[in-house]
């Protein structure tokens, strides 16, 4: 078991070496990051790159890291909820929330590791954990 989460934990940190070792410049690189690791056009830039200053977006990135990261989860419930209320079919509100809650979680532990790197984004889908 151990070792499979460290295979696990070494695949992920090689994909994210790889993707931060050859960023893209995208359209959903705001105006303090000028890197992007997204590879869709569907997500606009993180909040923390309209801050201004180094210390400002380092700062930014680094709580906006930390809060997908740890709530990233509340995906599960909050997208089911909100497919429900808008008269939607409540599984792909499911199945949204699945998504948004492994791309959440993932993109705060890529801002974590990342959150020197100011000109480095990486966009997260609707914003991030309630940014909708």
């Amino acid at each position: 078991m151990v070792q499979r989460l460290g295979v696990v934990v070494f695949s992920a940190a090689m994909a994210i070496g790889v993707m931060a070792a050859l960023p893209s410049r995208g359209e959903a690189a705001g105006s303090g990051a000028q890197y992007t690791l997204s590879l869709t056009k569907e997500y606009t830039a993180s909040p923390w790159t309209n801050e201004m200053g180094y210390a400002n977006r380092l700062k930014g990135k680094l709580v906006f890291g930390a809060k997908n990261l740890l709530l990233g989860w509340t995906e599960l419930f909050t997208e089911p909820m909100e497919a429900n209320q808008q008269g939607g079919n409540v599984l792909t509100g499911i199945g949204m929330g699945l998504k948004n809650t492994l791309f959440d979680t993932l993109g705060g532990v890529v801002h974590l590791v990342t959150f020197p790197v100011t000109s480095l984004d990486a966009p997260l889908p609707q914003g991030g954990v309630f940014q909708q």
